[in-house]
């Protein structure tokens, strides 16, 4: 089978969170299973850079307000296909936003080109390529079903994934006349959104079939709670959405390989972990202490629950913990863990900003990771936390629920318990579970336990690649061999 990944990162070429990791890794999870997978990019100035060497294999005069190139090759381990439209796409900085911190003016018409190039594609555009299947990543490749949908036929299935359905891309109906999207799109209804345009709407509307990114999300964003206003139209489309789990890059994701660790380790010598808790230590300012250090690695932001912990710092603290924090967002949250750290100098350290090398070495030598998030798809940060033996602490939502074992003493004493999970996502049960968790930690046996147990969990893409290969094959009317390996 041949399918497009249509998304607007991938990793390692462009990361902004893990969208990006999730497009990246699926092509060699896939493979396996019979699945030939290109990733069509839009042409920033990284993605264009890792495609130095590569074919110019489609010329566009006329390519939403300028001309532009399709450009052919392998980059960074992947098989891609980028939209050279320097017009659109050759801006510094962040894929969404300029400098300023707004988003970009013309993220309608920049995203609505990469959706309407994998139309194209589907057609045939390229001699010798034409996909079975797009596979389409949250609003930026929304359109790409309603183009397969509405404008000139093509046999291409498509597939929806919303990796989070708090964000839609929605604009207003004056940029209808650019979008190159038949009529009928309107007439119907398809991309009607209160009132404006919904590029997630759409792909919802007409995709084949949506998936999201846990099988507990897809339930959840099908309530009013979660669904974001989209929630009756999923209701409306239940039986074509499904939950998939991410799973993460066993390889890229390995202690006992690690080149950003200051020790590599496995399950079965977890005590040479000590060695990065020291280089934590050193590189945060943290004093050494008995108790245990917990973690953040996240987008600083009312959705990742972050603007809870702050006021539970100082009793995390008095209780002999410590905290380490990686991450940006919110300048109150940041200016709340940046408090933090003076009043508690040796016990809280805070990096703003993002390092990829340094987010490893957290996993790797902090005994916890804290996830308290208000809802989450799937999360990649606790499958990072189970595979170096960092302890996860997390709200029971989402992917974090269907990841997680908690620890309570009938999970321990069936030795199944992986982490800590806490329920409703409220600053108090966050601080009750942060003060379960040093308890934990200070029955060593148990936590030693934990973290072996973690470690050897599957946390890979083996089992959710089988189930998307399942997936593209029902929707070309056939099954898969088993133990297809072609």
């Amino acid at each position: 089978m041949e399918v497009l990944s249509v998304a607007s990162e991938a990793y390692p070429l462009i990361k902004t969170g893990g969208l990006a990791d999730v497009v990246g890794a699926l092509p060699a999870a896939l493979a396996p299973h019979g699945v030939s997978m290109r990733v069509l990019l839009p042409g920033y100035p990284k993605v264009m850079a890792g495609l130095a060497d590569g074919r110019q294999v489609l010329w566009l005069d006329d390519f939403f307000g300028g001309t532009a190139r399709l450009v052919a090759g392998r980059a960074g381990g992947l098989d891609v296909i980028a939209i050279d439209a320097p017009h659109l796409y050759d801006r510094p900085g962040n894929p969404y936003v300029g400098a300023d911190g707004k988003d970009w003016p013309d993220n309608w018409q920049r995203f609505a080109a990469l959706s309407f190039a994998a139309y194209e594609l589907s057609r045939g555009a390229i001699e010798g390529y034409k996909p079975d299947i797009l596979h389409c990543h949250d609003w930026q490749s929304g359109l790409a079903p309603a183009y397969v949908a509405f404008n000139a036929p093509t046999l291409v299935k498509t597939v929806m994934t919303v990796h989070n359905i708090a964000f839609q891309g929605v604009f207003g109906w004056d940029v209808f006349n650019g979008l190159r999207l038949d009529y009928q799109a309107a007439n119907t209804g398809a991309i009607e959104y209160f009132g404006n345009i919904g590029y997630l709407k759409a792909g919802l509307q007409v995709a084949d079939a949506v998936t999201t990114v846990s099988p507990t999300y897809a339930h959840e964003m099908r309530t009013a709670a979660y669904g974001m206003g989209l929630e009756g139209l999923l209701q409306s489309r239940a039986d074509t959405v499904s939950g998939i789990l991410n799973g993460i890059d066993a390889n890229e994701w390995n202690p006992g390989t690690d080149a950003a660790l200051a020790q590599v380790y496995t399950a079965s010598n977890i005590f040479e972990r000590a060695a990065n808790k020291r280089a934590l230590e050193r590189r945060f300012g943290l004093e050494p202490g008995d108790g245990p250090v917990f973690s953040v690695v996240s987008r600083l932001t009312w959705q990742k629950g972050l603007d809870m912990l702050p006021g539970q710092i100082d009793s995390l603290a008095a209780h002999g913990g410590r905290l380490i924090v990686l991450g940006s967002g919110d300048a109150e949250i940041e200016n709340g863990f940046a408090g933090a750290a003076l009043r508690h100098p040796g016990k809280v350290g805070v990096v703003i900003g993002y390092d990829e090398k340094l987010s490893h070495l957290i996993q790797g030598g902090a005994d916890a990771i804290l996830i308290p998030s208000r809802f989450e798809p799937c999360g990649l940060t606790q499958l990072y936390g189970l595979r170096y033996g960092c302890i996860p602490v997390v709200s029971r939502v989402g992917g974090l629920a269907d990841t997680v074992i908690d620890a309570n003493e009938a999970a321990v004493e069936a030795g199944v318990a992986t982490g800590v999970v806490f329920s409703p996502a409220t600053e108090e049960a966050l601080g009750e579970a942060i003060r379960r968790t040093i308890a934990l930690y200070g029955r060593q046996k148990v936590w030693h336990k934990m973290q072996r147990r973690g470690m050897k969990s599957d946390v890979s893409w083996e089992l959710s690649a089988e189930k998307y290969a399942d997936l593209y094959a029902s929707l070309l009317g056939h099954k898969l061999d088993d133990d297809s390996d072609d």
